[in-house]
């Protein structure tokens, strides 16, 4: 294509008010694969995928129905270091075991441990990634009947095995321990989308209905989930984003639309929220393009060592 012909392209797109071709969802599964490799692992990950996926049908209103709400995020620990907005990846605040946290209580979650866009979010609002609060809110208004008495926290685990035959069932006997009749995933960085698509498939398939909210659309459909609502954010703020109540409000009560009224399974719905008014942001997630070669190689050193301190810490919480 010539430069005559792009400019017409370009003229004739503003005509007709279109959006730019490279105005699409991340391909996090192709931009990690690229970003690992160019660190000088040549080992690519291979992300979890089905064709067939359970449904579990609402079978009564929400108004009458007891949710739950499960996250990736962890919770605060004052002496893990630096976990606060705008922090660096810090392997020492991960968690390895599901558990659970009373919905009557308030709580301090963070996502200092996970790959989330660092660059632009700010990580001050927990309320993007942390949707009790307004998930309470509703219960208030009746939106549903009751928030169960626990949230669950999943671990961000790249065994996928491990998930699904021991995190999955351990987050399902808590939600049979508690009388939850659906639940909402809320998902962080690129694996937490996996791990929290497959606890879905297996909720589901155990008669429990879902919804995933969030922001990495192929690697939550490559999965395949039963009811996915997408919002095209920068990871971090799958609930929403930051300091915007009632957006916040909108992504939920859009979710729970989901879950109540979705046909079938594989059925995704976009937030028709935008994050700003260029797609800018888009390009900086994991580009390896966008890496000097000393900055690579020193994001290699830090990567090495938070693998090292979460293999001890893993080890040290198995044993425990």
């Amino acid at each position: 294509m010539n430069d005559k012909t792009k400019t017409a392209q370009v003229t004739n797109d503003n005509l007709l008010d279109f959006a730019s071709d490279d105005d699409q969802p991340i391909r996090y599964m192709q931009r990690t694969r690229d970003w690992y490799l160019g660190l000088g692992y040549d080992n690519p990950y291979r992300w979890a995928h089905y064709t067939d996926v359970p449904f579990t049908s609402v079978v009564k209103p929400l108004k009458n129905s007891c949710v739950t709400l499960i996250t990736t995020a962890a919770p605060y620990q004052a002496d893990k270091g630096d976990q606060g907005p705008g922090s660096t990846y810090n392997a020492a605040a991960k968690f390895y075991e599901v558990y659970s946290g009373d919905t009557n209580a308030e709580h301090d979650l963070r996502i200092s441990h996970v790959a989330i866009d660092r660059k632009h979010t700010s990580m001050q609002d927990s309320n993007t990634w942390f949707a009790l609060p307004m998930l309470k809110a509703l219960e208030r208004e009746n939106i549903i009947d009751r928030v169960g008495p626990n949230f669950y926290g999943v671990p961000t685990n790249r065994s996928q095995r491990h998930t699904l035959e021991v995190d999955a069932p351990e987050v399902l006997k808590r939600c049979r321990e508690d009388g939850v009749e659906a639940a909402v995933l809320i998902p962080n960085c690129p694996v937490c989308h996996q791990t929290l698509s497959l606890i879905a498939r297996f909720l589901e398939a155990s008669g429990i209905p879902t919804v995933v909210m969030g922001c990495a659309k192929d690697i939550v459909e490559h999965c395949g989930v039963p009811r996915f609502l997408f919002s095209d954010f920068p990871l971090g703020n799958s609930a929403g984003p930051p300091d915007d109540a009632d957006a916040q409000r909108f992504t939920l009560l859009l979710a729970l639309r989901l879950l109540e009224t979705a046909p079938t399974a594989r059925t995704t719905v976009q937030s028709p929220l935008r994050w700003a008014a260029s797609h800018e942001w888009k390009f900086d997630y994991s580009n390896i393009d966008r890496v000097s070669p000393q900055e690579l190689l020193k994001l290699k050193q830090e990567f090495d060592r938070g693998k090292a301190v979460a293999a001890s810490l893993r080890q040290t919480q198995i044993k425990s």
